[in-house]
């Protein structure tokens, strides 16, 4: 079991930044990967960022160049820098931590709202 509690979202103007961050309620170092999701109204929940313990990461096209995802093993966090933000990254985001050995299991935390004004 892992409980994810997510904070930092708010209302932005376009052009601004804003950081998310997610505390995990086990080490973050005992997970496969840990990552953050977003879901707008009408569509569907998308990666946006994911990264494992080793340090690799991966982006949504949409977002490389302005957001950075970044783990903090120490605090059992993972944080997201988004920067340069756009209406079109309005959206509900999700923490999510993967876990399992030979069977994907995923956590999700209750969700934070980002909401860029142009």
């Amino acid at each position: 079991q892992v409980q994810l509690v997510e904070s930092g979202g708010g209302l932005v103007q376009a052009g601004g930044s804003l950081e998310l961050s997610c505390a995990a309620s086990r080490s973050t170092v005992s997970l496969n990967a840990m990552g953050w999701y977003r879901q707008a109204p009408g569509k569907q929940r998308e990666l946006v960022a994911r990264i494992i313990s080793a340090g690799y990461t991966n982006y949504a096209d949409s977002v490389k160049g302005r957001f950075t995802i970044s783990l903090d093993n120490g605090k059992n966090t993972v944080a997201l820098q988004m920067n340069s933000l756009k209406p079109e990254d309005t959206a509900r985001y999700y923490c999510n931590a993967e876990v399992g050995t030979y069977v994907r299991r995923d956590y999700w935390g209750q969700g934070t709202q980002v909401t860029v004004s142009s």
